[in-house]
């Protein structure tokens, strides 16, 4: 079942901070969504935060934003998925693809001085994040947030943006296509 076939576009877009906070950020609806999350004070790229998000993105002037759309062939979208068949679709597809967007944003935070990326959702490199330990991130060199956690909405980021749209699985089959979105804050 990994060895699903998919087709992969690149979106990119570029917004001033204080426009993107403008249209896009809402920390109070975001915040209340991540309090719903499981990933919620577990992870250290999750909320609850110890610092104001709002002061956050103002320490930045600009956002170039990357997304990757995850496009899969009709014959994929034909079929019925059991819930196993469909984790292990999300499991080989997904942070592969995250993996490759976060590989280039630490790239290109090195060829700008003072930018920083943002995770496409929650951190993945630990199996288990040593925040609900109480212990101290292994990696914050490499940890990001997301742009949800952030307050961000990706969905009308996406729509408004690059023309894009997210979809969700029903009735246990894939959507036309999953989009993972990051960015690189640019002071």
């Amino acid at each position: 079942m990994s060895d699903i076939h998919y087709e992969i576009k690149r979106y990119t877009a570029s917004v001033s901070i204080p426009e993107y906070i403008e249209h896009f950020v809402d920390v109070e609806t975001f915040l209340g969504a991540c309090k719903a999350c499981p990933n919620y004070n577990k992870k250290w790229s999750c909320p609850s935060y110890d610092f104001n998000v709002e002061k956050y993105w103002n320490q930045y002037k600009n956002f170039r934003l990357l997304a990757s759309q995850i496009i899969f062939p009709a014959e994929a979208l034909e079929k019925t998925y059991t819930q196993e068949e469909l984790n292990e679709i999300l499991d080989s597809v997904l942070p592969k693809e995250k993996q490759k967007l976060s590989d280039e944003l630490l790239a290109e935070e090195s060829k700008y001085p003072g930018s920083i990326s943002l995770s496409a959702g929650s951190c993945i490199r630990c199996k288990s994040c040593t925040r609900a330990e109480g212990k101290p991130c292994r990696f914050p060199d490499k940890m990001r947030y997301s742009i949800e956690s952030l307050g961000g909405n990706v969905g009308l980021t996406i729509e408004k943006l690059m023309g894009l749209h997210l979809e969700w699985m029903e009735d246990n089959k894939l959507p036309h296509h999953f989009v993972l979105v990051c960015g690189l804050l640019l002071p």
